[in-house]
């Protein structure tokens, strides 16, 4: 493999994707949703390579959910590229037009950012996901995932290519690395020649390293200690249902909550049928000395409030008011999903307003944090960054936009 080489196609293929038409673009994720269906069983076949090899590994229950591909999740895949595909191309548009004194016009137009690098672990989605977006959004995209997903990620693509090929499309247009070795990915964040922008998908070690170590500007999409706070004020259904949703519905993905901030007014109470709700579905809990003397939960340390578990586990806090949950939120926070579950509509602006997060609700679980539930189509990832994009990334978050400016013999 040739680093150098890919990012070279690709730098060459991003200028071709960008004089794609809108139906041609389609054209192309419908068939290549279509082969994708078609190769269910060869991706599930090399998919369960991973699985045994991440089995044998000892890797978590949650992490290894992620990494499965069945036939409901590659009919998922395919359905997000025809989403995609059904979603307005942002390409072109104008966003806003001036007319300065001296007769100049402007206009502001969006334009694909070029090329798109994504590092990722063990999420085959990505594969799809980010093709997709990047294409419809006239970019050329290199992609590095992890070794565990290294299969998928390879039966994936070659069903993608097929695509392109099929609709006369630039191959380069989409990259993978099937290098696995860490000095390859360091190397990768190093292309800055070729490579518009990085973005890195995982958790918080990878983040941590392609912040500190690209020469490429990152757009840092962050790991998710996603809190609920359980008013005095709050309904003990709704509690029941958003937390155990929130927590157990799906474990291993960055919008579930991992921490639980209860309101000491109804530890005795609201906390201790929700925290029956959880041991019911087998959530260990570690709380504070409160919540032990309240649940008889495992006593959290300082750790455990910092916790992206991707598991079975949640922690519990106990506060005094909505402003201490506020600041101990805050505080805690990846920046990524929060909600207060509450009766109050003070609180609930209060909460609104105040927490500083991509994404923050009203009695609502943090799962529905996600580009396909926002109807953005599939998503790039969650930008918990606050520099041109926040929160679920779709098509317009990966493009940029430049100036058009239009006289008549004006000079300066």
């Amino acid at each position: 493999m040739d680093l150098t080489k890919i990012c070279i196609s690709a730098k060459e293929a991003k200028y071709e994707v960008a004089k794609l038409t809108t139906e041609q673009k389609n054209a192309t994720l419908l068939e290549i949703a279509k082969i994708l269906v078609e190769h269910t069983n060869k991706i599930m076949m090399e998919n369960a390579k991973d699985i045994t090899r991440a089995t044998a590994k000892g890797m978590s229950v949650g992490l290894i959910d992620r990494l499965r591909l069945d036939e409901g999740r590659i009919a998922d895949l395919a359905e997000g590229m025809r989403q995609v595909a059904g979603l307005p191309d942002p390409v072109g548009e104008i966003i806003e037009t001036t007319e300065l004194k001296n007769g100049l016009k402007l206009e502001k137009c969006r334009v694909p950012m070029g090329v798109i690098g994504i590092i990722y672990e063990s999420r085959p989605n990505v594969t799809t996901d980010a093709f997709a977006l990047c294409f419809k959004a006239g970019s050329s995209v290199i992609l590095k995932g992890g070794s565990d997903s290294i299969n998928s990620n390879i039966a994936i693509t070659e069903c993608i290519k097929e695509g392109l090929r099929k609709c006369n499309v630039n191959e380069s247009t989409m990259e993978l690395i099937d290098s696995t070795d860490r000095a390859t990915t360091i190397e990768f964040m190093h292309m800055k020649d070729y490579v518009d922008v990085l973005i890195p998908r995982g958790g918080a070690g990878l983040i941590k390293s392609v912040v500190e170590n690209s020469t490429i500007p990152v757009i840092e999409t962050g790991t998710g200690n996603c809190h609920i706070y359980i008013d005095e004020t709050a309904d003990l259904k709704m509690a029941k249902d958003i937390v155990i949703n929130a927590k157990t519905q799906r474990i291993g993905v960055c919008n579930a909550c991992e921490s639980l901030v209860v309101h000491e007014a109804v530890k005795d109470t609201l906390l201790v049928e929700v925290a029956k709700a959880l041991s019911d579905k087998n959530v260990e809990i570690k709380g504070d000395e409160c919540a032990v003397a309240a649940i008889g939960c495992i006593p959290a340390d300082e750790t455990d409030f910092a916790a992206e578990y991707l598991a079975l586990k949640i922690s519990v806090k106990t506060v005094s008011s909505i402003e201490e949950a506020i600041t101990h939120i805050n505080h805690y926070s990846t920046g990524h999903s929060e909600t207060i579950i509450t009766n109050s509509c003070v609180n609930a602006e209060k909460f609104l307003n105040e927490i500083d997060s991509a994404c923050v609700y009203v009695n609502a679980s943090t799962r529905f944090t996600d580009g396909f539930e926002f109807g953005l189509g599939a998503e790039i990832g969650i930008s918990t960054q606050k520099l041109h994009a926040r929160g679920p990334m779709g098509l317009k978050e990966i493009t940029s936009y430049k100036y058009k400016i239009r006289g008549n013999g004006q000079i300066r």
